[in-house]
């Protein structure tokens, strides 16, 4: 009777002979490929990020992700991660990109081309979502990706040999005498694959970190810019002198409740909602913004021709079609620059013309109907907010900021053009996502004291927060608040600068032990009280009263 090898009953299918000919195990495969793909990482990063120009591969990647997600999806990490919806994307996109890595390290061990075909791969996908990115470079694009494909497949090729010789060598040197009856130790083995796996991942953390960094490092010559420019005073006064101090700048309420937002946001505290996975970083002196489509005299103007114009200033609340009832995604701040009524007056706008479309120099697009002007609202070409220049996160050099209409529909940041169309011939970027191609802003109102849980101690206490149903003929004129089954109780209203600006309200109860329940609702200029009825945000704004439970003790 013959005698079976002993290794040939094994049911552990994970030790595999590499073309060394010794036995690599799983879990050192797929580490070898879940480091040589953050080695790839890291390369393309440095590549974009020390370049001076475009953005990174990962950032592409992203951006494409964002364009081809429908609006349910976007909807969804909006409500998950609010306005961390961006880094968790990217993130994702390195843990995705870490996973791929492993599974092409595991597939390498029979068929050692995968792991550069995969890698290729990647590439590929990185150049062709940097082709649709207007923030990127191709060029660039095809320059960094062919690196990271080289760099991935070395540093999976050179771990794989480690693994299998314990040693650093050629392909054409001493590995092929390696033969599986007479393996290298494995000891010896195991504790260089995972020296050089560990310096390979240590090269791709720091490296990555410095391209991130370095990406980023952009935005110093935008603050830079910002700090040289001195907006023009505006030819009104928005803010009375004799104006309570909530109105007079940033971070002030109109009450003296711990925890109630103030009336004017600061722009570090202002929510920002986009589709921008980079902050577009704009150069001042080279940007230009067009008035452009059915016009009879279309026009360009520069950042200095923009300064050079009457400037208005004027108190506008904000807020995104993605905010949930009750959410933070709404703020209340000054905007500074030029009517967007002006640029229209000068442009002559054609009979025909019944949309106005925004572009952003990221692509991004949004687009409103022309009667929306029609009631006098407040709509600007900003380039200030809260006396300062724009911020890059919110816009610089310049962006549109039009009253009483979600962002979706009307708020382009990083504006490039304004284009006259018809509603017919031209959707923004949200439209074929799902959402509505009209856009006004719910009347909504938000609790912000107590927090949902919080044990407050018995006596009197305040009910505090604020509501908006900004438009020149709207405003919040009520607000009413019921704790448990109770009666509605009106509230207290804050000053406001004008209807086009939401206002904080504040109730002094007399709170009892217990667990309480409180809602409140708002009523807007035209008399109408928001409705109790819940929609979910898609596919034009959410619909509810804001409710909280908290725990009074003795």
């Amino acid at each position: 009777m013959s005698t079976v090898p002993t290794d040939s009953l094994t049911t552990d299918p994970s030790p595999r002979p590499t073309p060394s000919g010794h036995l690599v195990t799983a879990g050192q495969a797929q580490i070898a490929g879940a480091v040589a793909a953050g080695v790839a990482l890291a390369v393309g990063e440095v590549v974009t990020g020390f370049s001076g120009d475009g953005q990174s591969l990962v950032g592409s990647v992203g951006s494409a992700f964002i364009d081809q997600a429908g609006g349910d999806v976007a909807r969804t990490a909006i409500s998950i991660f609010s306005t961390g919806d961006k880094p968790a994307l990217i993130v994702g996109i390195v843990i995705i990109s870490l996973l791929v890595g492993a599974w092409l390290g595991s597939a390498s061990r029979r068929r050692p081309w995968i792991g550069p075909a995969g890698f290729a791969l990647f590439g590929l996908l990185g150049v062709w979502a940097t082709s649709r990115d207007d923030l990127a470079s191709t060029g660039l694009a095809v320059v960094a990706s062919a690196l990271a494909v080289l760099a991935g497949s070395a540093t999976l090729w050179g771990l794989l040999r480690v693994a299998a010789t314990g040693h650093l060598v050629a392909a054409t040197g001493p590995a092929r005498a390696v033969r599986p009856d007479r393996p290298t130790d494995p000891h010896a083995s195991r504790r260089a694959f995972f020296g050089y796996a560990g310096a390979a991942g240590a090269f791709a953390v720091v490296a990555g970190t410095a391209g991130a960094r370095s990406l980023r490092g952009r935005s110093t010559v935008v603050d830079d810019a910002r700090a040289q420019i001195q907006l023009p005073a505006p030819t009104n006064q928005a803010v009375p002198a004799s104006a309570p101090a909530a109105m007079q700048g940033p971070g002030v309420a109109s009450f003296p409740v711990d925890g109630l937002t103030p009336y004017i946001v600061p722009a570090d505290q202002f929510y920002r909602i986009d589709t921008a996975l980079t902050v577009p970083q704009v150069n001042v002196d080279t940007w230009s913004m067009k008035v452009s489509g059915m016009v009879d005299n279309p026009f360009e103007l520069s950042f200095a021709d923009l300064l050079a114009m009457p400037q208005a200033q004027e108190a506008v609340t904000l807020s995104c079609v993605s905010n949930e009832v009750g959410g933070t995604l709404v703020g209340n701040a000054l905007w500074q620059g030029v009517p967007l009524r002006t640029l229209l007056a000068r442009a002559g706008v054609q009979s025909g013309a019944t949309q106005i479309v925004g572009k952003s120099v990221d692509g991004f697009t949004v687009g409103f109907p022309t009667a929306a002007l029609d009631d006098g609202r407040t709509a600007l070409v900003a380039v200030g907010m809260n006396g300062a220049p724009l911020p890059a996160l919110h816009g610089f050099p310049a962006r549109l900021v039009i009253a009483g209409l979600y962002g979706y529909v009307s708020a382009t940041k990083w504006l490039s053009e304004i284009r006259l169309t018809t509603l017919e011939d031209f959707d923004g970027y949200w439209i074929p996502r799902g959402w509505s191609k009209e856009g006004p802003v719910k009347t909504q109102s938000r609790i912000d004291v107590p927090k949902s849980g919080a044990n407050v101690a018995a006596g009197p206490m305040a009910i505090a927060g604020v509501a908006w149903a900004p438009g020149p003929t709207r405003g919040i004129t009520k607000v009413e608040v019921q704790v448990d089954d109770g009666e509605w109780v009106e509230a207290k209203l804050g000053d406001a600068i004008s209807d086009e600006t939401w206002r904080e309200w504040m109730v002094q109860w007399d709170a009892v032990p217990g667990t309480h329940q409180v809602q409140v609702r708002a009523t807007d200029g035209t008399g109408e009280t928001q409705t109790s009825d819940k929609a979910p945000v898609d596919p034009d704004g959410a619909t509810g009263w804001h409710t909280r439970r908290f725990k009074v003790t003795a």
